[in-house]
């Protein structure tokens, strides 16, 4: 199964991603945690990338693929995988089909997550992150016992910049740019099903299950 999960920043992409790589047997890959692990290195790669993420602006397509490329070309993506986050632009769609097309493959299904922007930036804005651990709080959702300070081990909770709601909100507006012309790109391709995001997550993992229902059967 080679599968494409879209949808904005928020949009549970990535658990419905890890949920579907442990069912199917395929890794996730996200290039949100390439871009992440390649920051935490404090390499030049890694200090250009930080320079666009923090003010909520997308990484250059080169960069993001340069990254991409390398993980799929790892022995755990042979049988499939499952791409979160990554294409975000139809030049990088294009570039990804090229790149499959050379080891004679090509994608399964591309699902679309939809969700309101409103929801998104409730849902990210309220995050919290522990100083020490890095553990992750929701001001809503998964409050900690004690305001400000991580259940685990006590450290102080903080508001990561790309989650304050203006660079939600200016993350929001890039993705309407630059990535919702893939759901035309992928529509005309007849590749493409759109699915509501709102809901508790097994209700999401039924329709994205339902949406790819014919293409892939889960392994036994």
């Amino acid at each position: 199964m080679r599968l494409v999960l879209l949808g904005p920043p928020g949009a549970g992409k990535g658990t419905q991603a890890r949920a579907l790589a442990t069912l199917w047997g395929v890794p996730q890959v996200a290039s949100g945690d390439l871009l992440r692990a390649v920051v935490r290195e404090e390499s030049e790669l890694g200090r250009e990338a930080a320079s666009y993420m923090d003010r909520g602006q997308l990484v250059p397509d080169d960069l993001v693929l340069k990254l991409v490329d390398a993980r799929l070309r790892k022995e755990d993506a042979r049988p499939g995988f499952i791409l979160d986050g990554f294409p975000r632009n139809v030049s990088q769609a294009e570039a990804l089909a090229k790149g499959l097309e050379h080891y004679h493959l090509k994608l399964d299904k591309v699902v679309a997550v939809i969700v309101p922007d409103e929801e998104i930036v409730k849902r990210i804005s309220g995050r919290r992150t522990c100083a020490k651990c890095n553990a992750m709080y929701h001001v809503v959702f998964e409050p900690p016992k004690k305001p400000g300070i991580c259940d685990k081990c006590g450290g102080e909770l903080y508001q990561r910049e790309d989650d304050a709601e203006e660079t939600v909100r200016e993350r929001l507006k890039v993705f309407a740019e630059t990535t919702k012309p893939l759901l035309a790109h992928y529509g005309r391709l007849g590749m493409l099903a759109q699915i509501n995001g709102v809901g508790r997550t097994d209700e999401v993992e039924k329709r994205i299950l339902a949406a790819v229902n014919g293409v892939a059967v889960p392994p036994k």
